[in-house]
């Protein structure tokens, strides 16, 4: 861990100043009392909450839980806690009592303490299982549990790309018998905080809404589980893309409607008659949101579905012409008819695709006899990083093509990332979580008497 902290001015009246802290806390004080006061009194304390639910039951849940390995906010304590105990150990002797603060019972995947990677993992493994086992079961009746989760760090495994901190939180959901009803994205993340910085972080957290699995529910065979992945995940996909869902967030999101899938059988039979893991149903669950992205590339014209096969494979980089020509003949175009949508260009023997800072600034989509979906994303990215206001306009002249813009910057972002592009991926991320602003610009422009596409 890294300690570091930037000179603010406590006088600004922005974010770090002496007065949005006290704003900040004089809020939460006044929200509590307006609870307090209204509708029930309000019990809050510093415990486990493993023996807080235990000793509560049928109570309604709701609970943001550690984040497998992300953050030690007991260690992050320390670097506060030797100013703290000097001016409150009058206030909590017991409390202040100790040089640092107690660490051994966080529940984290700490391989430091734990002394290896397999008991940290097994510390937070067992740990999450006893806690959701206690939520199942002291749970109120008729309200769901609500758990909060958002962990995107990825490892590579048997040539798979899986996230252990997923793998395990959710292995301790279902092995406790809740089954997951419902997935709600929820942006819970400041932009610009400090891990967002030049990173493609994410933005929202998945809120997974629980309840007790039926003890009559049925087993699946891998193939049964597969079919119902196929026929539930697209419409899924299709509903948080329509929610503008940022594409830094669709894989993590995606997991929700996925896992609920699998959680609604018992248990989900491998043809060697092993039961399937959740890291197993995480893969799939992936694979199936490929098909669906696949899926949205085969809706484009065939000039894009070339740029998009070839973006793939070289990014802007030139390669040799000859395969170029074979990739456009098998996406049903040519290579002459590439160069003519100005998307790219063939010399001396090679083939690449324009960069954005190679477009035409003169372009305009109405004029363009040849126009592509590509074509248009990058010009609605390019836009995009001038202005928002230039973004909009440009979205007023596409008609029914801005739509289709959107969906392919879904793809590419996915493509990019795949070959950890991150400034790549980032511009189509932009593009995406700025629609609802481009469009509000949209609206609020008036008709200036120029042409659209329908």
């Amino acid at each position: 861990m890294t300690w570091d902290f930037a000179e603010v001015n406590p006088f600004s009246g922005r974010m770090a100043s002496w007065d949005s802290q006290l704003q900040n806390l004089v809020r939460s004080v006044r929200d509590c009392l307006g609870v307090s006061v209204q509708r029930a009194s309000v019990d809050v304390q510093q415990r486990d909450a493993r023996a807080r639910v235990v000793e509560n039951p049928g109570v309604v849940i709701s609970t943001d839980p550690p984040y497998y390995d992300n953050i030690s906010y007991a260690d992050l304590s320390d670097f506060f806690f030797v100013w703290l105990r000097r001016n409150l150990s009058d206030v909590w002797p017991e409390e202040c009592a100790t040089l640092a603060t107690p660490k051994a019972q966080e529940l984290i995947a700490n391989r430091y303490r734990a002394g290896s990677k397999e008991k940290a993992e097994q510390h937070f493994e067992s740990g999450m299982a006893e806690f959701m086992a206690d939520v199942a079961t002291s749970q109120h009746p008729s309200v769901p549990a609500t758990i909060y989760y958002a962990y995107k760090a990825t490892e590579s495994k048997d040539g798979a790309v899986r996230s252990t901190g997923w793998d395990t939180f959710l292995q301790a959901v279902l092995d406790a018998g809740l089954l997951v009803t419902a997935t709600w994205p929820m942006r819970t993340e400041r932009q610009g905080r400090s891990t967002s910085i030049g990173t493609n972080a994410l933005a929202s957290s998945i809120v997974l809404v629980c309840r007790p699995r039926s003890i009559t529910a049925p087993l699946a065979t891998r193939g049964e589980f597969m079919g119902a992945l196929r026929a539930e995940l697209p419409e899924a996909v299709r509903l948080l893309q329509s929610g503008n869902i940022a594409p830094v967030d669709l894989a993590q999101s995606t997991i929700g409607p996925g896992i609920g899938v699998f959680s609604r059988y018992a248990k989900v039979v491998e043809a060697d008659g092993s039961t399937m893991t959740v890291s197993d149903a995480l893969a799939l669950i992936n694979d199936v949101l490929a098909e669906v992205i696949d899926g949205e590339e085969a809706e484009l014209d065939a000039d894009t579905r070339f740029a998009v096969s070839w973006y793939s494979q070289f990014g802007y980089s030139p390669s040799k012409s000859g395969d170029a020509d074979g990739q456009a003949r098998a996406k049903n175009t040519s290579l002459t008819g590439v160069t003519d949508a100005g998307i790219g260009e063939s010399h001396g023997g090679e083939f690449r695709l324009f960069e954005r800072n190679e477009l035409d600034p003169e372009w305009s989509p109405v004029d363009d006899d040849r126009l592509t979906v590509w074509e248009v994303t990058q010009y609605l990215v390019a836009a995009l990083e001038r202005s928002e206001s230039e973004a909009a306009g440009l979205l007023q002249q596409l008609g029914g093509f801005g739509e289709r813009a959107r969906a392919l910057a879904y793809v590419l972002f996915q493509r990019a990332t795949d070959k950890g592009w991150a400034e790549e991926a980032g511009a189509y991320n932009s593009l995406i979580t700025a629609w609802p602003v481009l469009q509000t610009f949209q609206q609020a422009q008036p008709e200036d008497g120029q042409q659209k596409l329908i």
